[in-house]
């Protein structure tokens, strides 16, 4: 049996927020990041609890790759506040901060909370799935948690939060949602249904990242890029992700890069090792990957020809939206690198997104992706 669930409501467009006077919210508890407070765009969604007679608390202390520490915080905050709605501000860490925060808190015996998302950036698709992933900066490692709890009750998809995105933060945004998609399309519990959003959200990648990098006030391929950000998300919350991500959770606590910069740099590689284009005979995932590859408009005489030309075309446009490919570009020394590499790869095989690749890594093939990330041989 296959099923398809989608419970979150989604709004969207530039006057979507004025919906969040009609939602069950009396007390909100708004998690957001210091930027998002300090530069008062918390009051886009103050301003209307105000309207609505609603009471509200704002904890501004959401960091990049949310922390068990923080987590906690905010939990020991909506302890004493009392809330009976959580409104998530920001990009994915204040988003998987609210997650994680109002699914413990909710486990703790208390009340369970409406939970609100309002992504400020294109990318994680966390405001319709299921998942949280939390760091532990002591460990080195990244958890990804998964709860049917963590699943907001409604998101609203507001392209004037993203038009201050930095071009950087853009375009590393923008490759994870293209590395969302892809992994979802090839997921061994891919389906009809998830294949239709990743295949949607692929092509608006292809059509729009490299716009909207290049031009951020451009409304319409922002806010296209914000759909694409959250069909992937309904794509991947249905048919999970692969190793790609895995490898970038190990590689983003080691060396603390940004998760879509980890995910571009890998993403070619574990296509290529997928579809098993440096090997003799065929991979399931191949066929898969010129199904999207044709879907661009990219073909060649074999199915190993076409996948390799969906790979340079991938490698074009990260290096149109200025992606660097080499872990050496990243400021990481090759040799602390290497010395990690059989350490993230063990990290990376026991990773939950493994378990839905297409083809079944080994720690050796693991560690051999991650050296090709360094100039200079391998």
């Amino acid at each position: 049996m296959e099923q398809f669930v989608m419970s979150t409501k989604v709004y969207m467009g530039s006057s979507c927020l004025d919906k969040i006077k009609e939602l069950p919210v009396e007390k909100a508890y708004i998690i957001c990041d210091p930027f998002m407070a300090q530069s008062g765009k918390v009051n886009m969604i103050t301003d209307l609890l105000t309207e609505k007679g609603s009471s509200f608390e704002v904890f501004s202390e959401v960091v990049p790759d949310p922390t068990i520490e923080v987590v906690s915080k905010a939990i020991g905050r909506m302890q004493c506040f009392g809330p009976d709605a959580v409104i998530a501000l920001g990009g994915g860490s204040a988003i998987d901060t609210a997650k994680a925060a109002s699914s413990i808190y909710t486990r703790m015996g208390n009340e369970k909370l409406y939970l609100i998302a309002v992504p400020t950036t294109s990318g994680t698709g966390s405001e319709v799935t299921n998942f949280s992933v939390i760091s532990d900066p002591q460990a080195q490692a990244k958890y990804p948690l998964r709860s049917d709890r963590m699943v907001p009750d409604a998101a609203f998809l507001d392209p004037r939060f993203t038009v201050s995105v930095p071009p950087h933060i853009t375009a590393d945004t923008g490759m994870d949602v293209l590395t969302h998609a892809l992994e979802a399309y090839v997921s061994t519990n891919a389906g009809d249904f998830t294949d239709a959003c990743a295949e949607k959200a692929v092509r608006l990648v292809w059509n729009y990242l490299a716009r909207t990098v290049e031009e951020g006030s451009d409304m319409e391929a922002r806010t296209r890029m914000h759909n694409a950000s959250c069909l992937a998300g309904v794509a991947f919350n249905g048919a999970s992700l692969g190793l790609c991500h895995s490898m970038a959770h190990a590689l983003g606590a080691r060396f603390h890069i940004p998760h879509g910069r980890s995910n571009a740099i890998l993403l070619p590689h574990v296509i290529s090792y997928n579809a098993g284009l440096e090997e003799p005979g065929e991979y399931p995932a191949c066929g898969r990957y010129v199904e999207i590859a044709n879907m661009l408009g990219i073909a060649a005489g074999t199915e190993k020809a076409t996948v390799h030309g969906l790979v340079r075309h991938i490698r074009n446009l990260m290096n149109k939206i200025r992606i660097p490919q080499q872990i050496t570009d990243l400021n990481v020394d090759r040799d602390e690198f290497l010395q990690a590499v059989e350490e993230m790869a063990e990290k990376a095989l026991h990773d939950n997104c493994t378990l839905t690749n297409p083809r079944v890594p080994t720690e050796a093939d693991i560690a051999g992706l991650y050296r090709k990330l360094c100039k200079g041989g391998f």
